[in-house]
This record gives C-alpha cells, sequence and structure tokens, in this order.
C-alpha cells in the first residue's frame, strides 16, 4: 500500500506560504523589507519603457539569497526556478541574472540598504535587544574582484615618471642648442607639462614633415640622401616624444587614481594592494582588497561602510560621519580597539562629537607590564620637576625647556611638542643605552601635553567599573560578526568591482548575517 502519487493532479494548496516553515527566514526577509518607506523607491520609477520589477521584490530576493549563501547573479536566477521561499518572495517572476545584478549595483540601491539598517535597528531597540548605549567598531579586509598581478605602485609610477622628465629635458634642450625647433614658452622650468610635449612634437613633426616635402621635391639623388640622413635624428626624437607624451599622461592618470594611496589594482582601480590574512598564496603576497568597516552592537551589524586604505586609524572618522549622516545619531559610548587610537580621534570623539571614547592605544598593553615600569631609559619613568619644568634622567642630569615645536602630517593633523635637552651628555657612563644622539649631541625629549592628557583620560575610563565593563564587550561582540560573515555565511570575496558596488553588496551581505542571527533567535520583525 503506497500513498497516492498523481504527476497529472493539481495539488492544493497554490499558495507558497503555506509550505514555508512559520520561522523560516523568508518571512524576516519580507517584513525588514517591507518596512521601508515608499520614498525611498522613488528614483527606481521608470517613466518610459516596459515596466520595471519592483525594487521591494528585487531586494527580498537578492537579500533570500545572500543569507543562503548565494552571491551569484546566476545562481540567484537559477534559486529563483527551484527555491520555494524564493519563489514565493517574488511571486513567480523570474528576472534574469543581468537585471539582478543591474540592481544591486545601482546607486540608488545603497538608499535601500542603508533604510534596511536603520529598520532594522529600530526593530532591536523597540524589542529591547540592543539597548543603544555603546557601538562597537572593527575593520577587517576583504579581498577585491581582481586579478592578483594587476598592481601599480606609487613608488614605481613616481620612480620612471621622474626618468621621463629628465630624459624629455635632456633631449628638449639639445633639440634647441641644434636650432632643430624653436624655444617653446614653458610654465615650470623644471619639467614638460602634457601640453608643452604635445607643442614639441607637433613642431618635430613639422619639421620631419618639412624634410619629407624637400625629398619628394627633389631629383637630386645625393641631395636626397642628404636630407635623408638629417632626417633621421628627428624623425627618432619624433617618435620618442609622442612616447613621452602618452607615459606622461599615463603618469599624471595614474597619480591620481592613487589619490592618499600607494598602490591600485588594474582591473578594479579602487582597490588597494593590502595584507590578508588567510593569505593562499602562502608567500605574504599582497592581494588587492577593501577595508570593511562595521559598528556593531549585540552581535548585529547596525552600520558599514568600506574604504580604500588598509589602516583602520585613518578610517574611523569618516566612518562616524557616515553613521551620524545615514544610519543613527553616535551613542555614548564608542568603542574600538588600539588600532583606532590617536590623538587625532580621540580630540574628534571628545571635542567635536561630545561623547566618550573607550579606545586603547597602542603602547596600553605594554604600559601595564613590569618590564616597562621598571626600565630607567624609559623616559615616562623619569623624574619629573613642575617647578622648574624640568625631567632628570638615570645619570642625575637635568633635561630643562627648550623651545615649543609642531608637526604637521601629510593629512593634515598638527600635533604640538615642548622640547627638553639634557645640560650636557659629554662623558656619561650610560650614553650608550640613553641615546643614539651623536657625539657632541646632548639627550632630548619631545613631550605631547595634549596626547599624554588624552591617554591618561583613557586609561581612567578603563579603569572604572562601568565603562571598563563596555570595553570588555568589544570582543565577544564586534569580532564574531566577521566570523558569521567569513566563515557561516562563506563572504571571502567581492563579486563585483568598484568601490561603490563593493559596498552595496557588502550591504546586502551585513544584513543577511544580521537576518541569519535574528531567525536563529525565533523573533519576528513585526
Amino acid at each position: 500500500m503506497f500513498k497516492n502519487y498523481n504527476m497529472n493532479q493539481i495539488i492544493l494548496p497554490l499558495d507558497l506560504a503555506i509550505t514555508l516553515q512559520e520561522n523560516d527566514i523568508a518571512f524576516l526577509v519580507h517584513d525588514l523589507v517591507e518596512q521601508i518607506p515608499q520614498e525611498a523607491f522613488a528614483p527606481f520609477i521608470k517613466r518610459t519603457g516596459c515596466p520595471a520589477y519592483h525594487p521591494r521584490m528585487m531586494m527580498k530576493i537578492i537579500l533570500c539569497a545572500y543569507t543562503q549563501s548565494v552571491f551569484s547573479g546566476r545562481k540567484i536566477e537559477a534559486l529563483l526556478k527551484d527555491s520555494v521561499r524564493m519563489m514565493w518572495l517574488a511571486q513567480d517572476y523570474q528576472p534574469t541574472y543581468r537585471t539582478i545584478n543591474r540592481f544591486r549595483v545601482h546607486p540608488d540601491a545603497e538608499i535601500l540598504l542603508r533604510e534596511c539598517f536603520v529598520q532594522f535597528r529600530c526593530h532591536l531597540v523597540e524589542k529591547q535587544q540592543i539597548d543603544a548605549e555603546a557601538i562597537f567598531i572593527d575593520g577587517t579586509k576583504i579581498e577585491a574582484n581582481a586579478n592578483k598581478f594587476t598592481f601599480v605602485w606609487r613608488k614605481s609610477v613616481e620612480k620612471y615618471s621622474q626618468s621621463l622628465v629628465d630624459k624629455s629635458n635632456q633631449i628638449y634642450d639639445e633639440l634647441v642648442q641644434q636650432s632643430i625647433i624653436p624655444a617653446i614658452e614653458q610654465e615650470s622650468p623644471e619639467e614638460l607639462s602634457v601640453s608643452e610635449l604635445s607643442a614639441v612634437v607637433e613642431k618635430l613633426g613639422e619639421v620631419v614633415e618639412d624634410m619629407t616635402q624637400k625629398i619628394n621635391a627633389s631629383d637630386d639623388t645625393a641631395e636626397r640622401k642628404r636630407i635623408r640622413s638629417a632626417r633621421k635624428l628627428p624623425k627618432q626624437w619624433y617618435k620618442q616624444f609622442q612616447n613621452f607624451l602618452l607615459r606622461k599622461q599615463k603618469y599624471e592618470q595614474d597619480m591620481i587614481t592613487f589619490g592618499e594611496r600607494n598602490s591600485y589594482s588594474k582591473t578594479d582601480p579602487d582597490a588597494t594592494f593590502m595584507r590578508m590574512k588567510d593569505d593562499y598564496m602562502k608567500n605574504g603576497q599582497l592581494k588587492a582588497g577593501y577595508n570593511v568597516q562595521i559598528a556593531t552592537e549585540g552581535q548585529y551589524t547596525l552600520a558599514y561602510d568600506i574604504f580604500p586604505n588598509p589602516t583602520d586609524t585613518r578610517t574611523f572618522i569618516p566612518f562616524l560621519n557616515q553613521i551620524k549622516e545615514h544610519f543613527f545619531s553616535l551613542p555614548s559610548y564608542i568603542v574600538a580597539d588600539a588600532g583606532y587610537g590617536s590623538e587625532e580621534n580621540y580630540q574628534y570623539v571628545f571635542e567635536d562629537q561630545a561623547t566618550t571614547p573607550l579606545i586603547t592605544y597602542n603602547m596600553h598593553r605594554k604600559e601595564q607590564t613590569k618590564k616597562y615600569k621598571k626600565n630607567e631609559f624609559n623616559t615616562a619613568n623619569w623624574h619629573y620637576d613642575p617647578l622648574a619644568d624640568a625631567y632628570t634622567c638615570p645619570n642625575g642630569q637635568r633635561l630643562t625647556f627648550r623651545h615649543h615645536s609642531h608637526k604637521t602630517d601629510r593629512y593634515g593633523f598638527t600635533r604640538k611638542y615642548k622640547v627638553y635637552e639634557c645640560e650636557s651628555c659629554d662623558g656619561c657612563p650610560l650614553r650608550a643605552s640613553c641615546t643614539k644622539a651623536k657625539e657632541g649631541n646632548n639627550r632630548k625629549i619631545s613631550y605631547n601635553e595634549h596626547w599624554e592628557q588624552q591617554k591618561e583620560l583613557i586609561r581612567t575610563l578603563l579603569s572604572e567599573a562601568k565603562t571598563g565593563e563596555i570595553y570588555a564587550k568589544r570582543k565577544i561582540d564586534v569580532e564574531p560578526v566577521f566570523g558569521f560573515l567569513k566563515a557561516n555565511l562563506g563572504f571571502t570575496r567581492f563579486s563585483v568591482r568598484g568601490k561603490e558596488r563593493a559596498k552595496n553588496e557588502m550591504g546586502f551581505a551585513l544584513m543577511a548575517v544580521n537576518l541569519r542571527k535574528l531567525a536563529a533567535s525565533g523573533t519576528r520583525i513585526a
């Protein structure tokens, strides 16, 4: 005896939602996207042509596919024909992979993604799953969709660019001295600009053309041979300056592409070559990638952004500005690891944002060790006399205040120092261990008062019970999100190229992690 099985019979119900489990993740995706305000979809409205698929439907199927670790446009298209939850979300529509790919990299899709994160956070706050008292910030590097050996390095471009300048100046001077071409008016005597190189090419072309016409017009074989011989060098220089012009244009474009970076990839110019933890080459090879920054609470990602620079220090302030502008107001506490600890970042949070940074600095842990505290050559352990404004070195010599100084880094931030100098280091038996200054020069100390005050305040905050407890949550709050993203979701490499497109894909992936975690908790988005 078997249960009835007939392929020619219509089976009810036709509503696919009934076939899904009550806690299926498709319902979370549906509820979240339905909460996006209607105004956010206005940029997608088409006035002409064939009606487009509704952006709500496109958002749902892409988010749902990402929760199933499917990131390829072709595989998402295949899911629409195989997966019950995808069929229900699409309501039997079957957009092609081209339509899916065009939508997820659409510039206005970023607005919809931000609305998803805003609505998701509002739900968490409403359900009291987060208290909105602090955010935990961290970053990770994810490989870009770029070929491995397509790097362009700033130092190489600068080197070859300078070589081009020297060579072109040398040949130009020879051309003028030999009266082959007249001198041109230069903006700078140090190098020929693109327009000036173009002018040299034009003048050399005229010289070569004039000689060619003379050769064609002459019937004297000896004369033709003489002119042809004289044309040889100008013709070579003409081709060489054409090459100089093309290289000059390329190098200038390269410098524009670099911006503040030291490298970029030819296949994805927005990506920078970074050292990744997961090095499949096993030789320390740099790979093109993006620095992904996230802000979390309760192991949920509340905001995100991607940056082409590998260091977290430089991403901190732009990321906080992005959070304020597009996601939510900054909470009372901003928590991050030592990679974000700098004078500029502390100043921004303390003074400009009037919030509290629970961010360590690079030397914080080392300063707690006995070895550091007992090192007599460490200037932090030297006795300071506030009345005389002087330090005393291990040999008993006084270092008195001499002058103020300041240093401005390449990003425009200025640090102010008080410089102290030893009265005399001549004949000091401890000189070799105390200073690397040349003989005849005394030991100097540069003291950044503002930075030392900031560090003292951070040490105090981290030693207090409440703030110390909040900081202790950092590792168990933000770090697991990257584990969920890479290990559980399997998102280890972008499938699109360009910073803005990669940012959209990162938003889909992080929201997929959020939805999977929320689904595991058994709650719904109402």
